[in-house]
């Protein structure tokens, strides 16, 4: 399994880091060591002071595939997610600074929460309302619409440079109001109203 990410995928958040609008979609991976699931709390780690949440919808590969057409992409998938893009944001401002990979600032165990998975039925992919609140306080708001790269682009774009296996996960980019995490936070995600996941920064 593999943990595919996008970045730069909302106007709002690219603003906010003064980043460059993307030309095309900016991919990056996680490995499986990453990921954490069932609520489990995300413990601090100690090579940084300052882990930024990036809430993401996330998308479950149904079946293996590659050089997908975007027509044919939302045969690949069944189910989304949230999920959090821990991010070492003071690794990743020196690693970019010197032009490096993001892998020690966006990899580190643990840095991927996932929610558990539901039917995409009943959802319009193109208008999914998501949020984050920490201790009770509406941090991030996003909605799919307003998304550079849709899921069926993604899927596509992403095929044509990895074969897709059934059961890898593409987190697929966060909306503005990123911000530091500290230990003690709780942080509960929502899809709709529906809330996904609840655990604790220890």
């Amino acid at each position: 399994m593999k943990i595919l990410a996008v970045g730069r995928n909302y106007v709002e958040h690219i603003a906010e880091l003064n980043n460059e609008k993307p030309d095309q979609p900016v991919i990056f991976s996680k490995p499986e060591t990453a990921l954490l699931k069932n609520n489990e709390p995300f413990y601090y780690p100690a090579f940084s002071q300052d882990i930024h949440h990036e809430v993401e919808i996330v998308l479950k590969v149904s079946k293996m595939g590659k050089n997908i057409e975007e027509k044919f992409a939302h045969k690949y998938y069944d189910e989304i997610g949230l999920g959090i893009d821990f991010t070492a944001r003071d690794i990743q401002s020196k690693l970019k600074v010197k032009g490096l990979p993001w892998d020690l600032a966006k990899g580190f165990n643990d840095s991927a929460p996932v929610s558990d998975f539901v039917s995409k039925e009943g959802f319009d992919m193109q208008n999914i309302n998501f949020s984050l609140d920490i201790n009770g306080e509406r941090k991030q708001t996003g909605n799919t619409s307003m998304m550079l790269y849709s899921f069926d682009y993604l899927i596509s774009f992403i095929s044509q440079y990895f074969t897709l296996k059934t059961g890898d996960l593409i987190f697929t980019g966060t909306p503005a109001g990123v911000s530091p995490v500290k230990i003690g936070d709780r942080l509960v995600g929502k899809i709709e109203e529906s809330v996904m996941f609840d655990f604790e920064i220890k």
